[in-house]
């Protein structure tokens, strides 16, 4: 089970100081406390600059976009989420596995109460581009512009697969899923700078009580995703799936990586680039702009540079 934990504040002095803060609020979709990040009041939405809708990647949360909204020149209405089970939204009782459809569905029915009557800008990171490069194909008409922020998709998973899959899947459901926790929230800094050496230490410090939270029967700290997001999925990724919803995306995509990104780290022989490359000839308008010194988390890396493209992109007639 996880264990109890409370939300807990940033620090009383972080080294970062936001530009821009944000206001934290839920809206429940599909019976499910959604947790949001908001900048700028909804007032700022015109049919230009309509909402800008913030999807983070795996094992992060809405706050990491701080770095980048900070850096961004236009005054929009900007919208982050706490996918299900990560941040402050909590999942469904009972849930042990998550599906990309839930994903889908949770944005569907969020831009139905958030943005009715307007399409939306959307801007993805990883798993949350990849769920966003879905959406815009299967609903175009909810899309105004699109960001990926290094949303490659997944190797192809061939049906000869699906047996070992599903033995693992169950294998796993038998055994209880577990996340390291931390003695601080210093501790989870560090963590958070041994995964991407070019995260600055007081943007680490900043980031680190908004990633965790303090476990009140503990005292140490936690991260703020469901241990369950470790296990197997049964469902096979499957590349042609995925590729006829690419070609419905009706928008233009802004397409964005970071130069030191070593794609076969992730995969190996299993994805190589020439078959990403091929995949992405599928979407009718990309723009591809390269980030120097920047890897996976290009939005902490460089987000000055990133906001200055995505200024420009969003703004283009």
């Amino acid at each position: 089970m996880t264990p109890a934990v409370t939300a807990s504040a940033p620090r009383p002095d972080p080294a970062h100081r936001p530009a821009r803060l944000p206001t934290s609020r839920f809206a429940t979709v599909r019976g499910l406390r959604l947790h949001l990040l908001t900048w700028g009041g909804s007032g700022l939405v015109t049919p230009q600059r309509p909402a800008l809708v913030l999807a983070h990647g795996w094992m992060d949360v809405a706050a990491s976009f701080q770095f980048l909204v900070d850096a961004l020149q236009q005054e929009r209405h900007i919208i982050a989420l706490d996918w299900r089970g990560f941040g402050l939204t909590e999942p469904h009782a009972g849930t042990d596995t998550y599906w990309f459809p839930d994903y889908l569905a949770d944005l569907d029915a969020l831009l139905d109460e958030l943005s009715p009557d307007q399409s939306v800008d959307l801007l993805g990171h990883s798993m949350g581009a990849n769920v966003a490069m879905l959406y815009a194909g299967v609903r175009p008409e909810r899309v105004r512009r699109l960001v990926n922020l290094e949303g490659f998709g997944l190797p192809n998973g061939p049906a000869t697969l699906a047996p070992k899959r599903y033995t693992a899947w169950l294998d796993e459901l038998k055994q209880p899923q577990r996340l390291r926790d931390y003695a601080s929230v210093d501790e989870v800094a560090e963590r958070l700078r041994r995964n991407n050496p070019r995260l600055t230490a007081e943007r680490a410090a900043w980031l680190a009580p908004h990633w965790s939270s303090r476990d009140e029967a503990t005292g140490r700290w936690v991260i703020q995703g469901d241990p369950a997001h470790k296990r197997a999925n049964p469902v096979l990724y499957r590349a042609e799936e995925a590729l006829a919803c690419w070609a419905r995306i009706a928008a233009p995509v802004l397409w964005v990586e970071g130069r030191q990104t070593d794609v076969a780290k992730y995969w190996g022989d299993r994805y190589p680039r020439s078959e990403f490359e091929a995949r992405l000839k599928v979407v009718p308008r990309v723009e591809r702009v390269i980030l120097e010194d920047a890897g996976h988390m290009l939005h902490h890396d460089q987000p000055e540079q990133l906001a200055a493209h995505i200024d420009r992109f969003l703004e283009t007639a």
